[in-house]
């Protein structure tokens, strides 16, 4: 080979292999979704995003889902749709129209409606209508009336209608048979000319122009503002499916070449995104743009994409990696080294993705840390092999190029040589298992993974190690597990241990510290930054120390929290901001200087890292201050620099409301939370139920939402989207809602308002009338038991009227009545002495008649005046004397300050008394008698005392020979005094005289005192 071809020929190779390897390791930000990730088929026809913020996906076979970022929602023909093979989809009226391969399908809440028809390729709407771009014309939906076929041009009628678009005048029309413009979708329109006869698969209207693609022709761009249209074409792409704008640029969407954008203006191609750089496949349908500055790919075999354009490259498997898991990684220079899982070595410069070749002692080996000496060579430590010592060498070769035999050229070829060494357990190591190496100047150390760290000097020259030194747990090492080492201030050589302890080596002496945070856990990795020693955890975060004092480790914490405890990685950037690889990606760490940490920014899958978990300390910096993250589905590098990417404030809806465990299917939670409206419960349904959700499509999963009742407190944040509420009290109440993002920019609250309506028996009407029925009630029962007590009152009064009335004429026939035996010893006497004595005789009589008016006379009376029943007693009495077998002496008396005519008695009540006295007492006793009647009075009775000198009551009742009159006399005036006076008004008692002799009666009683005044 001539020199100069072995010159072309390096220059070939190498241009061949930077090429190639540049354009593997270039990420346009792709993000795929298949099959694997729940997408129920990878032919993605349509995709559109609702209000909320999901995506809908219509697919070649596999139904209709719903995507929310992170799952799939999928409705098939099982649950009511109509055919598996969608083309279309649109939302209107809180409702998803669907265009199958059959009609028509409408998804509302939980249900399909159906419509048979013909294929639908497009749904459009305008002015509230809906219309139908079918395989044969145009139909219309009408909500009463289904799908109405629109006659139109008979060459539109049945040509396959593709696309509609409205550009504020006209409707542009993309058949299989040409443009078509109409003013008005109706067969009366004055205007339906074709503009051109092509096959067009795709319009788009976009700021006073149509762009119409005819499908093995180009794009026709049409000025609808100036007086002609211009028809300008842009010759490539062809074969477009779809156009839409994003961020200023046209995109086309191509059925063979993936997509091509295009500036607008110059119309000249500004990039392609096809299989070279990242698409599966090439045959693209549509792509969108959501409203976190995403655009979504959607393709026909490959499922869809997120493209988001992003700091960081990923190298992996299909990239130019040997394999994906990448253990270690190391800046030299201006390369990057990376152990490419147990496949070796790779490294990375400005000629690409180069493997490395290596001693066959090391193939499937695991390298768990690279690093380099200051000559340029490069350690390797590994799991069970030692050490690997690549010595690197160059050489430069001079190549003269004789091509032109008067001018030879000259080049210099720099030729470089690897030599391996391997450091072993035989050479002098404590273990084959090497965790970490440092290397100062030509002193190495080496970390193994449970036997201590062998410290030694390597000689070059004769490939041997000197002053060999091993640390142990007899040298002061009292965990040996090493996790972690590094080289610190002062030269001091810092480990970490798998138990939580921490300790460094200087001149040949161990400081060890015991659990320095207070819990027995893996320390995984160690940092330095000015004068800190950072010690990241396996569960507790992150922990650190100023070792320019005491050293005393602080949780690193603030006022955001990190997305994971789990430390695998630390590193600092250039702007002096910490970053941390974890199990979920990895975070920036924004640290004022009280070391604080004041923000927080994650990056995980959705972001950009597609490596996703992080492996062991693989991280490092290179010389232009990009980061090298190793993960376990590749490399990953992070370039400083900022791209803008729209910043959404979080938006929260309402999913579902819940009444009794059952859906408000008759409402939109959404538009009736914003109307205000309230709704209205009956008293059973106080057990309510709110979803809510905000749509993150790229951290769906660090979404938080809190919630408060009426004018509570907020809740505590948390992930929660559902709140149960039980047993709510009557009344009106509001439920809020509210969401932050990963950021903690909060979204605004959305409350709904309702109002459960109290018992019939709690409410104050019903009580009021409860009460005036229960008034009434009681009302009517005191009304009716007054009228009883009345009725029996006025009955018992009727009763004791008739007894009284009885009584009293009976006690007035008793009054009448006179002693049969009295009158007729009246009357014998008088007769007697009619002969004898003829002057006694006329004043017994005159007497007697007295006596009988008087008794006629007061029986009629219920009271009279105490002097007319004393003139009563007295002719009695003078009556009975003149009739008496033997002389008695009487005498009455009154004393009281009451004049007798005054004082009220009842007739006839002392005379029964007097008659028993005269002839039961004095008329049977041996002694002159004597009779007394006595009347005193106070300020509330009239007492009374008859008083007689005879045989004495109880020995003439002994003798007694009783008759009716007496004794019914004697009754009923006892009876007359007890009703007057109560009991024991009545008092009979013999006279008794010292020598225990009866002297005779005494009766005494007491009236209430009664005036005629």
């Amino acid at each position: 080979m001539s020199p100069y071809n072995f010159k072309y020929f390096i220059f070939l190779i190498s241009f061949i292999c930077c090429s190639v390897d540049k354009t593997s390791a270039q990420n346009n930000g792709l993000r795929a979704y298949t099959l694997e990730d729940g997408l129920p088929q990878s032919q993605v026809y349509d995709i559109i995003q609702d209000d909320i913020g999901y995506l809908w996906l219509g697919t070649r076979g596999g139904g209709v889902c719903k995507f929310n970022g992170e799952e799939f929602e999928v409705w098939n023909e099982d649950d009511g749709l109509l055919s598996n093979y969608i083309h279309s989809l649109s939302f209107a009226n809180d409702s998803l129209f669907i265009g199958t391969r059959k009609g028509l399908s409408i998804k509302t809440k939980k249900k399909f409606y159906n419509l048979e028809g013909f294929q639908i390729n497009k749904i459009f709407r305008v002015n509230n209508k809906t219309y139908l771009a079918t395989n044969v014309g145009i139909h219309q939906y009408l909500p009463e009336k289904g799908l109405k076929k629109i006659m139109l041009d008979t060459k539109i009628n049945t040509s396959i209608i593709n696309d509609i678009v409205y550009d504020g005048k006209l409707f542009w029309v993309a058949t299989n048979k040409g443009l078509w413009k109409l003013n008005k979708i109706h067969k009366d329109a004055s205007i339906m000319v074709r503009h051109s006869a092509f096959n067009f698969s795709a319009a788009l209207y976009h700021k006073s122009k149509v762009y119409a693609a005819a499908f093995n022709k180009g794009v026709l761009v049409l000025n609808t503002n100036a007086k002609t249209y211009g028809n300008d074409w842009i010759k490539e792409p062809m074969r477009v499916n779809h156009i839409s704008v994003h961020n200023n640029e046209l995109w086309f969407s191509t059925d063979n070449r993936g997509i091509s954008v295009v500036n607008l203006g110059e119309f000249k191609i500004k990039k392609k995104i096809n299989q070279k750089n990242g698409l599966a496949i090439s045959h693209i349908r549509k792509s969108i743009s959501d409203r976190q500055s995403n655009i979504w790919i959607a393709t026909s075999g490959g499922g869809f994409y997120k493209y988001f354009p992003n700091n960081f490259t990923h190298y992996d498997q299909k990239t130019g990696l040997k394999r994906n898991r990448v253990y270690a990684v190391h800046s030299f220079n201006d390369e990057i080294w990376a152990s490419n899982s147990e496949a070796g070595l790779i490294k990375i410069n400005t000629d690409g993705i180069q493997d490395i070749q290596q001693d066959e002692k090391f193939a499937n080996v695991k390298i768990k840390t690279i690093t380099n000496d200051n000559r340029g060579n490069i350690w390797v430590g590994s799991e069970g092999k030692g050490i690997l010592y690549k010595q690197i060498t160059t050489k430069d070769s001079i190549v003269v190029d004789k091509s032109n035999l008067k001018k030879p050229t000259t080049y210099t070829v720099v030729k470089t040589e690897i030599k391996d060494r391997i450091i072993n357990k035989k050479r002098g190591l404590l273990s084959n298992w090497i965790r970490s190496i440092v290397i100062s100047n030509d002193t190495v150390w080496a970390a193994s993974n449970s036997s201590g760290i062998t410290r030694f000097v390597y000689d070059y020259k004769k490939n041997k190690l000197r002053k060999t030194r091993r640390f142990t747990k007899r040298r002061g090492i009292e965990d040996v597990q090493i996790s972690d080492m590094k080289k610190g201030p002062k030269g001091k050589i810092w480990y970490a241990t798998q138990n939580g302890d921490v300790g460094y080596l200087k001149k040949n002496k161990v400081t060890h510290l015991n659990n320095v945070i207070n819990q027995k856990i893996s320390i995984n990795t160690l940092l330095f930054n000015d004068d800190k020693l950072y010690i990241g955890t396996a569960g507790q975060g992150i922990w650190w120390s100023d070792l320019s004092g005491k050293i005393k480790f602080n949780k690193l914490k603030g006022e955001k929290d990190l997305y994971s405890n789990n430390i695998y990685q630390m590193i600092f950037d250039n702007n002096n901001d910490l970053w941390v690889g974890t199990e979920r990606g990895v975070d920036r760490i924004e640290i004022n200087l009280l070391n604080q940490i004041t923000d927080v920014f994650h990056f995980g899958r959705n972001d950009g890292f597609l490596g996703i978990e992080t492996c062991l300390n693989a991280v490092t910096k290179d010389i232009k201050g990009n980061l090298w993250f190793g993960a376990i589905y590749g490399l990953t590098k992070y370039e400083s620099g900022e791209i803008s990417k729209a910043t959404t404030k979080p938006e929260i809806f309402f999913e579902n409301v819940e009444v009794a465990y059952k859906s408000l299917d008759s409402i939109n939670p959404n538009i009736w939370s914003k109307n205000n409206n309230i709704l209205q419960l009956t008293p059973t349904q106080t057990e309510l139920s709110f979803s809510y959700k905000t749509i993150d499509l790229d951290h769906p999963n660090d979404i938080e939402y809190r919630y408060k009742l009426n004018n509570t407190a907020w809740s505590p944040w948390s992930s929660d989207q559902k709140q149960n509420l039980a047993g709510l009290a009557y009344g009106e109440h509001s439920f809020s809602a509210q969401s932050r993002n990963h950021r903690w920019e909060e979204s605004e609250p959305i409350t709904f308002k309702l109002f459960i309506d109290k018992p019939i028996y709690q409410k104050i009407w019903f009580q009021l009338t409860l009460l005036v029925l229960i008034l009434l009630a009681l009302t009517a029962i005191t009304l009716s038991y007054i009228r009883k007590v009345k009725l029996k009152s006025k009955e018992e009064r009727e009763r004791l009227q008739m007894q009284n009335h009885l009584l009293s004429l009976e006690q007035k026939a008793l009054r009448l009545q006179m002693n049969p035996h009295f009158i007729f010893n009246v009357l014998n006497g008088i007769k007697a002495m009619g002969t004898s004595n003829p002057t006694k005789m006329n004043n017994t009589i005159n007497t007697f008649a007295t006596l009988l008016r008087e008794t006629l006379y007061n029986s009629r009376k219920d009271n009279i005046t105490l002097d007319q029943e004393m003139k009563t007693l007295k002719h009695y009495i003078e009556v009975e004397k003149l009739m008496a077998n033997k002389p008695f002496e009487y005498t009455i008396s009154i004393d009281s300050e009451f004049d007798p005519e005054e004082v009220l008695i009842p007739p006839m009540l002392i005379q029964p008394f007097v008659e028993n006295a005269i002839r039961h007492g004095i008329l049977k006793g041996n002694k002159n008698g004597i009779l007394k009647v006595l009347f005193h009075t106070n300020e509330e009775f009239l007492h009374c005392k008859i008083l007689d000198n005879g045989l004495g009551i109880f020995q003439s009742q002994k003798a007694k020979i009783k008759t009716d009159h007496q004794s019914m006399a004697l009754t009923v005036t006892q009876e007359r005094l007890e009703s007057i006076s109560g009991k024991d008004a009545l008092q009979i008692e013999e006279i008794i005289e010292e020598d225990s002799s009866i002297a005779g009666t005494q009766i005494a009683f007491r009236i209430p005192l009664e005036t005629d005044y």
